[in-house]
């Protein structure tokens, strides 16, 4: 396996497009319930905890993009092999691969439940689940300039969504959010934590860097595109706590779809049925880019076409859908993913980073002293 990759002039794009990208894989079906999740956690300090989660992303960023600046255009399948070697390098890109289309099936699923519960209570899950499956695989088809460009759309298309989210704010109670701070640093690290599984995805960096054609702006725009992110969640999370009672928002599924309940408009009174439908358009990125990350590996791993991967994944994760029989089952695959998650997203991208940084300083180390004796 090349440690570099090098694509064809027609497959790269601009780098100020990554601020799409890292925006749109960042926020999917995780934000209609991360106030709740947060807040069991952090109480009235959720809000902050998801900031924190935020900034904590920012660094993990810079980590990432100093290692792949070792490089010159290489990708996570590509480093694992220079420094880990042809065989455990491709044995930990291979279980990187799971984990991308373990998340790409937990995306589609909690989508299903949420069409399920508030629109068609009565829909088969495989028949959502075969064309929201069907919509990414298509997109992938094309290349990553097509799924750069549902990125984009997705980020213009759903950007009223936020402005909908004020409303709340003529019934909320500022009192809500005091006190401020009180919560121990144990319980505002496990908020952080939680925070995890709605804010990962930019990890997928590390897979769309070589198709980047600015590198040196690579930095720049994806630390915009996560304070975009961070920006939106930390205020999703403080309308929530400001219009739920503590009670109410403990008790609610999702609050972010709750909360639209309350929007009216005339001759439509179920807007929560408008905005579940735009949420489709909120996680095809999500998809494609997972879909799209976790089938380069064949390329890469298998010496097998993209193609054949994209239709071996695809088919996989429909086939996984039918073991889903009931909520629960599908929370502890989620909390499962999310665990993963905040590992393989979090953590291990810093270790490897640091693990490249001392490598490659090694080597220039020994090179120069080579040179002078």
């Amino acid at each position: 396996m090349k440690v570099n990759l090098h694509p064809k002039e027609s497959l790269l794009f601009n780098a100020f497009q990554l601020i799409f990208i890292i925006h749109s894989v960042q926020v999917g079906v995780g934000v209609v319930g991360l106030p709740k999740i947060v807040f069991l956690e952090a109480k009235h300090d959720a809000w902050i905890a998801v900031f924190f989660a935020g900034v904590l992303t920012s660094v993990i960023l810079w980590f990432i993009i100093m290692m792949l600046r070792q490089y010159d255009s290489a990708d996570l399948y590509g480093i694992h092999v220079d420094v880990f070697g042809k065989w455990l390098g491709n044995l930990l890109s291979f279980g990187y691969m799971i984990y991308l289309t373990a998340c790409f099936f937990v995306i589609f699923m909690n989508y299903t439940e949420i069409v399920q519960v508030w629109i068609f209570p009565n829909l088969p899950t495989w028949q959502l689940a075969f064309i929201l499956i069907l919509l990414a695989v298509y997109a992938v088809h094309g290349g990553i300039r097509v799924i750069v460009g549902v990125s984009f759309l997705s980020v213009m298309g759903t950007l009223w969504i936020i402005l909908v989210l004020f409303v709340p704010l003529r019934y909320a109670d500022f009192t809500h959010i005091f006190p401020i701070m009180n919560v121990d640093i144990k319980h505002m690290l496990k908020g952080i934590q939680r925070t995890s599984l709605s804010i990962m995805g930019f990890e997928l960096i590390m897979f769309v860097y070589p198709f980047v054609k600015e590198k040196h702006r690579t930095l720049l725009y994806v630390q915009i595109g996560n304070l975009f992110t961070t920006f939106t969640y930390t205020l999703v999370t403080f309308i929530s706590i400001v219009f739920f009672a503590e009670d109410g928002l403990r008790k609610v599924i999702w609050p972010v779809i709750s909360m639209l309940k309350i929007v009216r408009l005339p001759n439509l009174e179920r807007f929560e049925f408008i905005a579940v439908s735009f949420w489709m358009l909120v996680i095809l990125p999500n998809l494609c880019l997972y879909l799209w990350a976790s089938s380069k590996g064949f390329s890469r791993i298998i010496k097998r076409t993209q193609k054949m991967g994209i239709w071996i994944i695809a088919i996989v994760a429909f086939g996984a859908s039918f073991f889903i029989k009931a909520r629960y089952q599908m929370n502890i695959v989620t909390d499962l993913i999310a665990k993963a998650g905040f590992y393989a997203a979090f953590c291990y991208p810093v270790v490897l980073s640091i693990i490249v940084y001392l490598k490659k300083w090694l080597l220039r180390r020994k090179k120069s002293h080579v040179k002078s004796t």
